[in-house]
C-alpha cells in the first residue's frame, strides 16, 4: 500500500523501515482513517510534545518524598532542642540523674569525674551488684555501660556533649 504524507508530500516505499503509521521523511505520524486528522498534540510525536506530558506525576512524587524525608530526620533534632528549655523552665531544680555503671568501667568513671566536677547531683545503680538495677537497665534499652538516665531523656554511652546538652543550665563550668 502506497501512502503520501500530508505533511511533507513524501510517497512511502516498500523498503522505509518506518512503522506504518509514521512517515519516513518528517517523522510525523499518519492520520489513521481517511478524513478523519486527530488534534494538532497528537499528531505530531517528539520531543518537545513528550517533555509536555512527563514530569507531572513525578514531580510531585519527588517532592512529597523530600518532604517526608526532612521530617522524618528532623524529628529528633526538634524534639532534642525543646528537652533542657522544658526542663529549665518548669523548675530551677536540677532533674533527677541516674548512672548505671559498674566498678571496673572507664567511661562509668569519666562520668563520675565529670558529674563531680560540675556540681551535679546523681544517683549511681551498679548493674553488677544489683539486680533491680540491672532489669531497669535492660527496660532502658542499655547494652552497656554507662547508661545516664537525666529526667526523661535517656544518654547510651559516655557523651560529654549530650549531657552538657541536657544538663547545661546545671553545669558549674
Amino acid at each position: 500500500m502506497s501512502r503520501i504524507c500530508p505533511h511533507c508530500n513524501y510517497a512511502r516505499q516498500a523498503t522505509d523501515n518506518a512503522p506504518d503509521w509514521q512517515c519516513p521523511s518528517c517523522e510525523k505520524a499518519y492520520a489513521k482513517t481517511a478524513g478523519f486528522q486527530p488534534p494538532e498534540a497528537l499528531r505530531e510525536y517528539g520531543a518537545a510534545a513528550a517533555s509536555e506530558s512527563r514530569g507531572g506525576l513525578g514531580k510531585w512524587l519527588l517532592i512529597l518524598i523530600v518532604l517526608g524525608a526532612a521530617f522524618w530526620f528532623g524529628r529528633p533534632l526538634l524534639q532534642q532542642g525543646g528537652a533542657p528549655a522544658a526542663l529549665a523552665t518548669a523548675s530551677g531544680e536540677q532533674p533527677a540523674v541516674v548512672l548505671y555503671a559498674t566498678s571496673w568501667c572507664g567511661y562509668c568513671k569519666m562520668t563520675r569525674e565529670f558529674f563531680a566536677a560540675n556540681g551535679i547531683r546523681y544517683t549511681e545503680r551498679d548493674i553488677e551488684q544489683s539486680s533491680t538495677a540491672l532489669q531497669q537497665h535492660k527496660k532502658l534499652g542499655g547494652n552497656g555501660v554507662p547508661l545516664i538516665v537525666v529526667g526523661d531523656e535517656v544518654i547510651k554511652g559516655w557523651n560529654e556533649q549530650a549531657l552538657r546538652h541536657f544538663l547545661g543550665p546545671w553545669l558549674r563550668s
